[in-house]
């Protein structure tokens, strides 16, 4: 599968946590474009809204953002995972070979991914949603992150194709997005910051996802490239900041469910520091006292805090 992954976007390999583009050997790797951050460490997070492996790092980035979010700023650029169908490469020419692979590496990252999605309503490309990113962060960049949640949801659990106007205007509404800028903004301005994003990705060597660039205030920088378990996040903090604080959050179900309304059994685990078959149990005694809604796909169940404006 490696080879493979090689030559097309869409064949993540599991065992290297990327979903690797095709390699410009005119990349030069300059990190001087990463721009100081008033807290301690800047991340730049390049990632995609299809891209299955940036899917997988959900739980680890999740506890990363509750244990050092007062010592990092994570900015996220969108990468172009998916510019058109215009070639054949790497096992795979069409949408519908993609379908078994999301199964397999579903299984493999324990995170529900349905790739029934590219047999019944396929995706053309992955710069519509990309560029609604950008018109989300326009607004408001917490609103933004909600926003690529909601439609990365829809794409991995709810076969929904986020290329589709309508898809991405019901994920605007319900992370309260004003919809008249939003849409201006899609169709606008918002496609000239995508294409900032790409450019500076080019600039800094990114060929694959999810790319994370660490810089500390001294010019220091370390990347974490592909899916990694989460001490190698981590590791790569306390690289540029010896003593770097980690916090100590409530890690009950309920503060879990106010902090991120919607979780897997693997992110809850994750974030509760539990076992998954322990995690898996609560959730569903929480389904059944009402406090939860779960959702079920062929490959695994997100649930989801009711009563909640998110």
């Amino acid at each position: 599968m490696k080879n493979e992954t090689n030559n097309n976007p869409l064949l993540c390999d599991p065992q290297t946590g990327v979903c690797e583009m095709p390699v410009n050997d005119s990349a030069t790797q300059n990190y001087n474009t990463l721009k100081a951050s008033e807290k301690t460490v800047k991340i730049i997070y390049y990632t995609d809204p299809i891209c299955s492996s940036c899917w997988g790092i959900e739980p680890q980035l999740r506890k990363l953002k509750l244990e050092y979010g007062n010592e990092v700023d994570i900015e996220y650029r969108m990468g172009g995972l998916l510019p058109d169908w215009s070639y054949n490469s790497g096992g795979i020419s069409k949408p519908a070979d993609v379908a078994s692979h999301w199964d397999e590496v579903s299984l493999y990252y324990d995170m529900p991914i349905d790739g029934d999605v590219w047999l019944e309503d396929p995706l053309h490309s992955s710069y519509p949603p990309s560029i609604a990113f950008k018109a989300a962060q326009m607004q408001d960049n917490k609103k933004a992150l909600l926003f690529l949640r909601e439609i990365r949801e829809m794409v991995f659990l709810q076969k929904k194709n986020i290329t589709k106007w309508t898809y991405l205007e019901e994920a605007a509404k319900r992370v309260a997005l004003d919809i008249v800028p939003f849409k201006a903004d899609f169709e606008g301005k918002a496609n000239l910051l995508f294409k900032e994003d790409l450019k500076l990705g080019r600039t800094m060597g990114v060929h694959g996802f999810p790319t994370m660039f660490f810089r500390n205030n001294d010019g220091k920088t370390e990347m974490v490239y592909g899916s990694r378990p989460y001490a190698a996040y981590e590791n790569a903090i306390l690289k540029l900041l010896p003593n770097a604080k980690k916090q100590m959050y409530d890690k009950s179900p309920e503060a879990i469910f106010l902090e991120y309304p919607t979780l897997t059994a693997k992110e809850f685990s994750e974030l509760t520091e539990t076992s998954r078959e322990e995690a898996e149990k609560t959730l569903d005694e929480m389904t059944a006292d009402g406090t939860l809604e779960k959702y079920t796909t062929k490959n695994g169940a997100i649930w989801k805090l009711i009563n909640t404006s998110n």
